[in-house]
């Protein structure tokens, strides 16, 4: 039974990843389901008091990550507030049409859209839609990155 569980809790990391390309999975509550799976199914599980400090702290950082990331550069090329709206439905939208090209392409259109519509001005509509790409592009990074972090640190904490 313990195989299964484990089999389960590699499973949940792994599917935390695939939300990155699909948001319709939300890779922190994933993530954490795996961590909450081994707390209560296998015998004698424990994590230190500072690996969930951490991962709290971690998590925060997940959900602004596409945040931050968005406001930054779509702000330092002079986009509108509907710009970092659309950015964020188009990626949704995008997770279901052409997956995974949609989540690229679709946001890029819908900002270009919104911004060319506030504006006039195509050109600055096409910086603001590539700001938006590049926001979501370092947001994706960087939540896979703080992803990897806990899941390595979890199986520090579980294995040594």
């Amino acid at each position: 039974m313990e195989a299964v569980i484990w089999i389960l809790i590699v499973a949940l990391f792994i599917l935390s990843f695939v939300g990155l390309l699909f948001p319709i999975v939300p890779s922190v509550l994933v993530l954490w389901a795996g961590f909450i799976l081994y707390i209560f199914f296998i015998d004698g599980a424990a994590l230190s008091v500072w690996f969930w400090i951490g991962a709290g702290v971690l998590t925060v950082l997940l959900f602004a990550a596409d945040l931050i990331a968005s406001q930054f550069f779509v702000k330092k090329y002079g986009g509108s507030k509907w710009s970092e709206r659309m950015a964020a439905v188009g990626v949704i939208v995008g997770s279901f049409i052409m997956p995974p090209f949609g989540i690229i392409l679709v946001p890029f259109a819908l900002v270009f859209i919104a911004e060319f519509i506030a504006t006039k001005d195509a050109r600055q509509a096409v910086l603001v839609a590539i700001a938006s790409l590049f926001a979501f592009l370092s947001g994706t990074v960087a939540k896979a990155l703080v992803q990897a972090v806990l899941i390595i640190w979890f199986f520090i904490e579980v294995f040594i």
